[in-house]
């Protein structure tokens, strides 16, 4: 299974150039897409479609941006409406 979002995909997202924070990025990747995954109720790999593919890298930004002013909420509520074509019902 391929990732939903590669480290070069999110650096170019966030407009990161240098390789210092590697580490933190591919953090943050892996976070977003378990976030996701629970949001959606299914795996999230790199055949995902693009609004969940966005999510994984819209979450990866919020983290990136370390609490800087409501980007977190602001976040979740864009992911909110791009997932909600691909949640499976729970019973």
């Amino acid at each position: 299974m391929t990732a939903a979002v590669t480290l070069t995909e999110a650096k170019l997202f966030l407009r990161v150039g240098h390789d210092a924070e590697d580490g933190l990025i591919a953090t943050l990747i892996e976070a977003a897409t378990a976030r996701v995954a629970a949001l959606t109720g299914g795996s999230v790999d790199g055949e995902a479609p693009a609004p969940v593919r966005l999510a994984v890298l819209r979450l990866t930004a919020a983290g990136f941006a370390r609490g800087e002013g409501d980007d977190a909420a602001r976040a979740e509520a864009e992911v909110a409406a791009w997932l909600a074509p691909y949640r499976r019902v729970r019973l």
